[in-house]
């Protein structure tokens, strides 16, 4: 395919073909939109976690508020706080399932896919997971303070701040970390934990073949030892949990002061290094092209990372101005969430759909679906996100979700089903071949019929 198909740019740069869909296909005009006003968060808003609540300062202080009034023996005092524990629990659990729908939504009805499925990358890159009832509705919001506005700067910037984020700090338990020979560290006995320190190095920056060691790891460890978080006050750095002394990571020595300059200044010696711009464009390249990417495109958007300073922007124009970027044949298969909001753009899912969509729906149509397929929303194994890989999807239990879910929730959506003959062209484009087409002429009912060219190999692939 040519640079700017419109059908390549639609599936394999964005989120599918449909009857209400628009999409940009030649990368300038990509890039343009890129750059341009978000209209699908502002049609579809999703608080950033410093806007999000309750707050986990809320949450906190209505803690104490109980145990003092549980020592006061107040009866009343106790009863006002278990209402507003249920208000809380209430407002969480409504801002989780509107968070799921807005972000389906964005992903159904953009005009602007590479957006959505930048998004998704950068989201999953830096994955985060709810390890409690007390997080779990601000996973989306951590994603929309620190990652979404930072799609099209430099690396370095979105890498610091999702490296001091309280989610990353929490989930990587970078709050019990603490220098053994420090004050706090003599005074507790508490030593370091190193998650934070392994995943920056193995997953957020240089990749698993990076050129680091472990001595490396403990050294950077030592050095992010101030990094914390409070409920009552967000991110801290506290310099009475620094290990004293200083480090050196990857032969760079950085000074024994118990300094926030010092962990600013490793990030962005990590994010401008060679093998953080080699390990961030072949995962790019793995996300949108191939799970073997022509090493042509990755050198390609490497030498511009380096040359850039790590702009995204022009390591993404890198890619889509490639050709072999539009020539290789579709072999990704889409995430189980990309697959869903792929069918619900070709069935024509409207604006006045996600309007009114009851919570029922959108927890039994979608996500305990999306789980079936082994895409658990929000909620990966572990720091390295979900698969990226075509074999990791393609799994018996997985396809058999996929196949479940498109012979039996599209009929649910709508009143009427779309015509499978012409659902075919409308959802696969050039890409419908002739077996498709058959069993869609075939099918006894137009929901047979949609769900097979739904569960074909051809829609599953971008």
């Amino acid at each position: 395919m040519a640079i700017g198909d419109p059908e390549t740019a639609a599936i394999r740069f964005g989120l599918g073909l449909g009857p209400l869909a628009e999409w940009d296909a030649h990368p300038d005009d990509m890039l343009l939109r890129l750059v341009g006003r978000d209209a699908a968060a502002e049609r579809w808003p999703i608080p950033t976690f410093s806007e999000a609540r309750p707050t986990l300062a809320e949450q906190f202080q209505t803690t104490l508020d109980m145990n003092a009034a549980r020592d006061a023996a107040d009866e009343a005092r106790i009863a006002e706080l278990n209402a507003l524990r249920q208000t809380y629990a209430e407002d969480m659990s409504t801002l989780y399932w509107e968070s799921f729908r807005n972000t389906l939504a964005r992903a159904s009805l953009s005009r602007d896919g590479f957006r959505e499925r930048l998004v998704e990358f950068w989201a999953n890159h830096f994955a985060v997971r709810s390890e409690n009832s007390r997080t779990r509705h601000l996973v989306t919001p951590f994603v929309e303070e620190a990652i979404r506005p930072r799609l099209t700067g430099r690396f370095a910037d979105m890498l610091w701040a999702v490296t001091i984020h309280p989610m990353m700090l929490l989930y990587l338990d970078q709050v019990s970390s603490i220098g053994p020979n420090s004050r706090v560290g003599r005074a507790s006995r508490r030593g370091l934990n190193e998650n934070l320190a392994r995943e920056l190095l193995e997953l957020h920056t240089m990749g698993p073949e990076g050129p680091y060691l472990q001595e490396d790891v403990r050294e950077l460890a030592e050095l992010l030892t101030g990094l914390s978080f409070r409920a009552d006050r967000g991110f801290v750095f506290e310099t009475l949990r620094v290990e004293p002394g200083s480090e050196t990571v990857l032969g760079q020595e950085y000074p024994a002061t118990a300094d926030l300059e010092n962990v600013l200044a490793v990030i962005m010696d990590l994010a401008h290094h060679p093998a953080t711009a080699r390990h961030i464009s072949r995962k790019l390249a793995t996300y949108f092209i191939s799970d073997t990417p022509p090493q042509e495109i990755i050198d390609r958007m490497a030498t511009r990372f380096d040359e850039t300073g790590g702009d995204l922007l022009a390591v993404y124009e890198a890619m889509l101005t490639h050709p072999l970027a539009w020539e290789a044949p579709r072999q990704k298969v889409k995430t189980p969430f990309g697959f869903v909001a792929s069918a619900l753009r070709g069935l024509g899912i409207g604006e006045a759909f996600f309007d009114a969509v009851p919570r029922g729906v959108l927890r039994m149509g979608f996500e305990r679906q999306l789980t079936v397929m082994g895409q658990d929303w929000q909620r990966p194994v572990g720091p390295d996100g979900f698969a990226t890989l075509a074999h990791e999807w393609v799994t018996p239990q997985g396809m058999a979700g996929r196949i479940n879910w498109a012979m039996t929730v599209p009929q649910t959506l709508v009143d009427e089903l779309p015509d499978p003959r012409n659902f075919v062209d409308v959802a696969l484009g050039r890409g419908a071949a002739e077996p498709v087409r058959f069993a869609a002429r075939a099918a006894e009912t137009r929901a047979e019929g949609i769900g097979l060219v739904l569960a074909s190999a051809a829609f599953q692939r971008r």
